[in-house]
């Protein structure tokens, strides 16, 4: 029987298995150096801000740091939502798989879950929901959300993006991005993320720094102007308003000083391609799509090898049904770990087949 190697020293469970950036842990250790005034009145908080609007190409954005990915998925929905309206989502998007419910709860405002092959929205999709507006007896449409990269582990192409503002706005509808993995889409863009925000027409933006290297914390970005006026008591009365902020703003700043925060995710990118090559050679492995980011999507033969690769190297279900996992690539993994996971890959499916 194949024996099983040692497993690697980096988790593909997930990128939010990787530690800090040392940049990073280094710009919270000098935010610590004396007190500054609290909830963003603080030089870090200020300079942190400028660099978002600029990277954004947005000079009047408004920027609201907030501890986590769900809390600022919250604070940028509720700020655009009655309770009585909806937001359009893909059925796999993570305000509606992953969250708990919190979108719903805290907004009030139901979510209008869509199929689709990729997880990617569509344009003609939103017009089929909107035959109920004025109709007091159905939620009114009012928000399109997308995620980019998405769940699926897919890419928006900019024009992708800009066809969906353009049909949200033509409809009375905003448009806003989960980008939690914002920074491997736009490293798979060639480093280019304007075209895919402030350019093509997204109205609020979640902007991740937790996948991409940070030890916490998120943004709420409002791109169109007049929105987000609201935000600071949005923000306060959804517990996701930082005492000591400039811990949080301290780590934006040192990932996009430089663009550290798209070399680490295009580091990422690079691991999930060498494991896919790797894994698309072994008998009894089925990778169904090329990875364009960080995620590599993996069939193995059996639910028995999925359990014991789990065992071995955790990894999270994703299709139960087609044994199907996913592996997560990260700024910390290593060509050795790849390698290696590969290998445990080849011993499991070897035992299964």
């Amino acid at each position: 029987m194949t024996r099983l190697p040692p497993p690697p020293a980096s988790s593909f469970a997930s990128d939010n298995a990787a530690g800090v950036l040392p940049e990073v842990m280094a710009a919270v250790v000098a935010a610590n150096d004396g007190p500054a005034l609290a909830y963003g009145a603080d030089p870090w908080t200020a300079r942190a801000e400028a660099l978002v609007a600029e990277v954004l190409g947005a000079p009047d954005a408004k920027v609201a740091f907030c501890w986590g990915g769900t809390g600022a998925n919250v604070v940028g929905l509720q700020s655009l939502l009655k309770p009585w309206e909806a937001v359009v989502c893909p059925d796999t998007a993570h305000i509606h798989v992953d969250e708990c419910g919190a979108p719903e709860r805290f907004t009030g405002a139901k979510l209008l879950a869509l199929p689709t092959p990729d997880g990617k929205l569509r344009p003609e999709q939103i017009a089929p929901l909107l035959h109920v507006v004025g109709d007091e007896h159905h939620v009114q449409p009012r928000v399109v959300s997308i995620t980019q990269s998405t769940e699926q582990g897919t890419l928006y192409r900019p024009d992708e993006i800009a066809a969906l503002a353009d049909e949200a706005h033509s409809r009375g509808l905003y448009l806003h991005l989960d980008g939690a993995r914002l920074a491997n889409a736009a490293a798979a863009l060639g480093g280019e993320v304007r075209s895919s925000t402030s350019l093509a027409g997204v109205d609020v933006l979640t902007f991740g720094a937790t996948k991409a290297g940070a030890m916490y914390g998120e943004a709420v970005v409002f791109l169109r102007p007049g929105l987000g006026e609201d935000v600071r008591f949005v923000r306060k009365q959804a517990a996701q308003l930082p005492s000591k902020m400039r811990f949080v703003a301290a780590q934006f700043e040192a990932l996009l000083t430089d663009g550290l925060w798209l070399l680490a995710a295009g580091h990422a990118n690079a691991m999930a391609a060498r494991l896919a090559e790797r894994l698309s050679v072994l008998p009894g492995v089925v990778i169904p799509r090329s990875p364009e980011v960080n995620a590599v999507f993996v069939q193995l033969p059996s639910a028995a090898a999925a359990a014991e690769l789990q065992e071995w190297s955790f990894v999270w279900d994703w299709d139960v049904a087609t044994h199907e996992v996913r592996a997560m690539t990260s700024f910390a993994t290593t060509p050795d770990d790849v390698d290696r996971f590969a290998e445990g890959v080849a011993a499991v499916t070897a035992r299964h087949l």
